[in-house]
């Protein structure tokens, strides 16, 4: 009997990068099936070609053995496959049940007028979705009202109402908290129980074996294996993730560090960061690895005064931040770069002049005027220090390449002349010497006395430019170790190790 999908020699290229590389896949009605690997790995084109969202360059899509098309995301429906996705596609304003019919409410006539929509059918088709799930919501709860737990259930229930075969879940519980999981682990049991098959896409490893039947792990648009959860130990996973091509680079670290600059102490965001203290010191180079939905981006912000913390301590060069905010925090010399360049770090129809002085504003300007042969300089000075590659300072950033960009976001805040800089995945989306040129960068910021906190969802990027890792898990720091006394995969099978209680 054939599996229920198959996948045989897809393939999909895109300008210098191989996403799927012949790639054979199986997935027989009932089974959970974890689709693991790193950033880059091949899981995102996977999931779109199986959604119908992108059509592969090459290769067979089957379902019971026939060969299918797949070129939209309407096909993928008709035979079968539902793709839930990260960001969810509800709408807060609408109710449970109107968004689990959206753009198929059933309509009625009254007294032979107008038709209207017909709220009593569009309710049962919710509530027969729900008790699927065996999930009891009011179907006339609007949707703003619900837990993000809840929201992720309505949108399963809404995949359910177009009565799928297939499920492919995609990072389903990243904004979940840890007690909530079980509730969704529970859900997609009864969906293999009802004879639906599931991919299950998560960076939360450790909830893999409470989960899934097998694991598939892709590496550089390969698979790489599929095997029994039983052999999926985290250091075999972590094995198959990173493979054996990896060495370290030995850069050149700082002699001696300075003093205190940044220590956390005891800070609590409730439900994302648990009881954190840490300290990072001029010339220092600290990194935090986690998996995604540890807590990192949490932490930086919270640190930074973007989000509100419940108690702990933050001090600046021996300064105590009673309640920290990013104009205050600036002040005192933190900087941050964030996680999404494009959508918090610029502004991509100005130009690179424009961008590089937007946190600085208050260096080049007097009484309210900005002096602009004092930016001029300050932006060219920059250019040159940094190697921002441009064809002059006006041209808009956003015609520049992906790493260009991303030294105009660290050169805005090195303008501000920052004695801290927190990096939230400074390389992410850039090439290979755009990433070693800013590797050498927050170096060379070290040895002359910054402190820098570094964020990277690589874990090789991590023990390749810190002096020190902080091992955070579900919002604890729980490790402080050097990169000289752990090698790859022991600190990727850290990460994994199973945390829940």
């Amino acid at each position: 009997m054939a599996p229920l999908l198959q996948l045989e020699q897809v393939s999909k290229r895109y300008p210098g990068v191989i996403a799927l590389d012949h790639v054979d896949f199986s997935l027989e009605a009932g089974e959970v099936r974890a689709l693991l690997g790193k950033n880059g790995a091949g899981k995102s084109t996977l999931i779109k070609v199986l959604s119908g969202a992108i059509t592969p360059d090459s290769g067979r899509i089957l379902i019971d053995g026939t060969p299918v098309l797949m070129s939209s995301t309407s096909e993928a429906f008709h035979h079968g496959i539902y793709t839930v996705y990260q960001e969810m596609s509800l709408i807060p304003s609408l109710s449970v049940a109107e968004n689990i019919v959206l753009g198929r409410w059933k309509k009625k006539r009254l007294f032979g007028l107008l038709p209207s929509i017909d709220y009593d059918a569009m309710r049962a088709t919710a509530r027969a979705a729900l008790e699927q799930l065996d999930v009891h919501l009011d179907p006339d709860q609007i949707v703003s009202s619900l837990t993000i737990a809840q929201q992720q259930i309505v949108e399963i229930a809404k995949a359910l109402s177009f009565n799928p075969r297939i499920f492919v879940l995609d990072e389903p519980t990243s904004s979940l908290a840890s007690h909530e999981v079980e509730s969704l682990h529970r859900i997609v049991r009864r969906l293999a129980e009802q004879g639906r098959a599931v991919i299950y896409v998560s960076h939360r490893l450790q909830e893999i074996p409470l989960i899934a039947h097998t694991v598939t792990v892709l590496r550089d648009g390969k698979s790489i294996g599929t095997m029994p959860i039983e052999e999926a130990t985290p250091e075999r996973i972590a094995q198959m993730m990173i493979g054996f091509d990896w060495q370290r680079v030995h850069r050149k670290k700082s002699e001696t560090l300075g003093p205190v600059r940044l220590a956390v102490r005891n800070l609590t965001r409730k439900p994302l960061l648990h009881d954190i203290s840490f300290e990072v010191r001029g010339g220092e180079v600290v990194g935090i690895a986690g998996l995604l939905g540890s807590g990192r981006t949490e932490l930086l912000r919270a640190i930074f005064g973007l989000d509100p913390i419940d108690s702990g301590e933050i001090e600046v060069d021996g300064k105590r931040i009673g309640t920290p905010n990013p104009t205050t925090m600036k002040l005192l010399g933190l900087a941050m770069t964030p996680e999404d360049r494009k959508r918090q770090g610029l502004i991509l129809s100005a130009s690179v002049q424009n961008n590089m002085t937007l946190a600085c504003l208050d260096r080049i300007s007097q009484s309210g005027i900005l002096k602009s042969a004092v930016e001029k300089q300050m932006v060219n000075d920059m250019v040159e220090s940094i190697s921002v590659k441009t064809p002059g300072i006006n041209v808009p950033v956003g015609t520049l390449s992906g790493g260009n960009q991303q030294k105009v976001v660290i050169g805005n805040w090195l303008n501000t002349q920052p004695s801290v800089l927190m990096m939230d995945e400074p390389t992410r989306g850039i090439d290979i010497q755009a990433k070693e040129q800013i590797f050498e960068l927050v170096r060379d910021l070290a040895r002359r006395g910054l402190a820098v906190l570094f964020v990277s969802s690589e874990i090789e990027e991590v023990l390749d430019v810190c002096d020190r890792i902080l091992v955070m898990k579900e919002g604890r720091i729980t490790a402080d170790m050097s990169p000289d006394d752990v090698e790859l995969e022991q600190l990727l099978a850290l990460l994994m190790e199973e945390s829940y209680a």
